[in-house]
């Protein structure tokens, strides 16, 4: 049970935050999805019916290896919170099975430690 309260603070926070370690949007990417900048990195998020996609560059739009990267998302839709672990996949994106379609207006949270140590933190509402 602590467990989950701890998941439901973490995501409240994530989904919540508004201090400078978040990113902003920036524009649409390279994919098609949107793109925010965070700690000088670009995450695009890339939804899809059966899974979430994020791709990873850096400020020139350059790929950043997601080798090692250590990464969540956190994904609120019709009230409910559901953590999704990300798993990297070359050469550049994060990625995460889902086991319904996200609906319109679901906001999606992502969090990640870089092998860089950068941590990265970005939000995004699915259209």
């Amino acid at each position: 049970m602590f467990r989950n309260k701890a998941h439901l603070i973490a995501t409240a926070l994530v989904l919540a935050a508004s201090s400078p370690a978040l990113a902003h949007e920036e524009a649409k990417g390279s994919h098609g999805g949107h793109v925010m900048e965070a700690s000088g990195h670009h995450i695009e998020f890339v939804p899809s019916p059966t899974e979430v996609t994020f791709y990873l560059s850096d400020e020139a739009g350059k790929p950043i290896p997601s080798k090692d990267a250590k990464a969540k998302a956190f994904v609120q839709d019709g009230g409910k919170t559901t953590p999704l672990a990300l798993t990297p996949a070359d050469p550049d994106k994060l990625t995460a099975k889902l086991a319904t379609p996200l609906t319109p207006g679901s906001k999606v949270a992502v969090t990640a430690t870089m092998p860089d140590g950068h941590n990265l933190q970005a939000r995004y509402v699915v259209p």
